[in-house]
This record gives C-alpha cells, sequence and structure tokens, in this order.
C-alpha cells in the first residue's frame, strides 16, 4: 500500500505520522511525491508502525530485494 493511502485511509496527517516517525512533516510530503527515497531504517520503521500495511517492500519496490535479502529468500 502506498503512504499516502495509508494515511488517507486512516485520516492521519503528515504531521501526526511523521511525529510517530520521529521525522519532519516535510520529509514524509517528499516521501509521498518520490522527491526524496525512504531511508531503509525509515523503511522498517514505516513497517512497524502501519502493521505491515506500508511494507519494505511498499517503500523500495525496485531494490528491496537488495536491501533487505532475507525477504527475498522468503518468497
Amino acid at each position: 500500500m502506498k503512504l499516502s493511502d495509508y494515511l488517507s485511509e486512516r485520516e492521519l496527517s503528515q504531521q501526526q505520522f511523521a511525529a510517530l516517525l520521529g521525522v519532519s512533516q516535510g520529509m514524509v510530503h517528499q516521501w509521498i511525491k518520490g522527491l526524496t527515497p525512504v531511508a531503509p531504517q525509515k523503511a522498517v520503521l514505516i513497517e512497524q508502525k502501519t502493521d505491515g500495511a506500508v511494507s519494505r517492500k511498499d517503500t523500495h519496490p525496485d531494490d528491496w530485494h537488495l536491501i533487505w535479502p532475507e525477504l527475498a529468500a522468503a518468497v
């Protein structure tokens, strides 16, 4: 699931979600718009804070298997 869809479905603002992650609202905005890639550490945190609704694969669709090879092995 896209992060923007998650926030919309749960009626969370970018500011509220940013506070959960310990980042700025501007950073969340940049991730949503694709202006800045999600750091791998933050991708794990996003997955945890969304209870898996926004997975590491969602935040890194093109290279998740390179960053987290253990996920690729499980597929």
